[in-house]
């Protein structure tokens, strides 16, 4: 599908500006690359909304200390971990917010803020909408998120969030859960080869009725658990858990997956949900925006190792396509592997597949938070990309058996965590393989020192 045209560029700054202007730019951070960065006050804005306009950006009088800031931030975040994989070393102080400067608990909005030495990671996961998590990475370790809530939950809520101060911020991205997928495998589990008759039923994930996170928020354990019913699932449920992490380290349960202090974990679930075929299969649809126009790309990592989740030998990262003078990056990881228990083990595995990316062009009112942030018309300045990950093969009857399906994967800034052989493996390995090498190596030793042992000719006296 062709890409989107281009935004109006002549007058504005070039994508890869290697640091956002002060000054312009709409209510909220708009895509970087056409749109100068900087406040704006849109008319029947309440006090404390940022003001500023789009034309006549002028510069600050400390740009030059953000401009160093904001190349320091990024080195920063490729040494602790974003741009090496490493996942210890390195430590950020979270902290969660449930609907910040709003008293009701009739929607959910929660900011995870990752405060680092000298930068800051801002997680929003909400269900304001599709369900949402938008990402942005400033260069600074005091900058903070502004929601206008009124705005937020009116019918036009282009600009209703922002991070302050809007200089510091480097890069913005966004993950959406938009529709989940309910289909008849006949013949194959290949969900992009499933005939439209085929398709039981598209449950648009902005028309679920989502519970409140009150209860179901663990400041502890940095966690909150977003569950949601269709007006068809009865006593049946889907859930978003999502985690954030202070540092680097490897999960307990399966897939255990590998983390870094840049990094967020979410737990999609289904549990209880009413089959409407014999053999339904389910995928779930995800929709990944980009700034400046940068593409998305689809990776797949194999390794021989299998320790950390067995049976399963493949990784999958959907990362940002590499660019000159880009200010930042990000991922979303995943091991090909979904499990049919709350309390996963190697038998409850269920193997998943994943189809290409498409080019999408247009959003619906339904995906309010990127609205909300990016702009209305977020579709001419950022790069939207969707796919489709299903779960089961044509013989798997694992959620019909025991009605729950869980599938992980991480969404963080820099470059994906980097699988290694632990030193169990590498040990294992050595003994192995050395131990026939060295026996090759002295074997030959011997039979080399033999025969160039020389034979004296002396002959003993009878």
């Amino acid at each position: 599908m062709p890409a989107a045209p281009p935004g109006q560029a002549a007058a504005r700054p070039l994508p890869g500006t290697p640091f956002p202007l002060p000054g312009a730019q709409g209510r909220g951070r708009l895509c970087s690359g056409p749109f100068k960065r900087g406040p704006a006050q849109l008319e029947g804005s309440p006090e404390g909304t940022p003001a500023g306009s789009r034309d006549g950006a002028v510069a600050s009088p400390q740009s030059d200390n953000m401009l160093a800031a904001a190349w320091a931030g990024l080195a920063l975040l490729w040494a602790t971990g974003g741009g090496a994989g490493d996942a210890a070393g390195y430590r950020r102080r979270v902290s969660l917010e449930y609907n910040p400067g709003w008293a009701s608990s009739a929607v959910n909005l929660l900011h995870s803020r990752a405060v680092g030495l000298n930068d800051t990671l801002h997680y929003v996961w909400s269900t304001i909408g599709a369900p949402t998590v938008l990402l942005v990475y400033t260069a600074s370790d005091n900058s903070s998120l502004r929601v206008n809530w009124t705005q937020l939950l009116s019918s036009s809520p282009a600009g209703a969030i922002w991070v302050e101060p809007a200089e510091s911020v480097l890069y913005s991205t966004a993950v959406v859960f938009p529709r989940l997928w309910e289909y008849n495998p006949t013949n194959t589990s290949n969900f992009s080869q499933i005939q439209t008759e085929h398709i039981y039923a598209s449950y648009n994930l902005a028309n679920f009725s989502w519970d409140s996170l009150e209860g179901r928020l663990n400041e502890t354990a940095l966690s909150a658990d977003f569950q949601g019913r269709g007006g068809t699932f009865r006593n049946g449920s889907i859930s978003f858990k999502v985690t954030a992490y202070e540092e680097g380290s490897r999960d307990g349960p399966l897939p255990r997956l590998l983390h870094t202090a840049n990094s967020s974990k979410v737990e999609f679930a289904i549990q209880g949900v009413p089959l409407q075929g014999n053999h339904s299969r389910f995928a779930l649809e995800i929709l990944a925006v980009e700034e400046g126009r940068r593409q998305k790309q689809l990776q797949s990592v194999r390794s021989i190792d299998d320790e950390y989740t067995p049976t399963i030998f493949e990784m999958v990262q959907l990362i940002s396509e590499p660019h000159n003078h880009s200010l930042g990056s990000s991922f979303l990881q995943w091991k090909m592997a979904a499990y049919s228990s709350e309390t996963p083990t190697r038998e409850n595995t269920v193997h998943c597949q994943y189809y290409p990316l498409q080019v999408v062009h247009n959003l619906g009112p339904e995906f309010r938070i990127l609205h909300a942030y990016f702009g209305e018309d977020l579709e001419r300045f950022c790069s939207l990309s969707a796919l489709n990950i299903s779960f089961g093969s044509e013989d798997n009857e694992a959620y019909r058996e025991k009605k729950y399906l869980s599938w992980s994967a991480l969404v963080g800034f820099g470059e994906p965590p980097r699988e290694e052989f632990s030193p169990l493996v590498i040990g294992i390995l050595a003994v192995a393989l050395g131990t026939p090498v060295m026996l090759l190596i002295v074997g030959s030793l011997v039979v080399l020192t033999r025969k160039r042992k020389p034979c004296s000719e002396y002959k003993p006296i009878n």
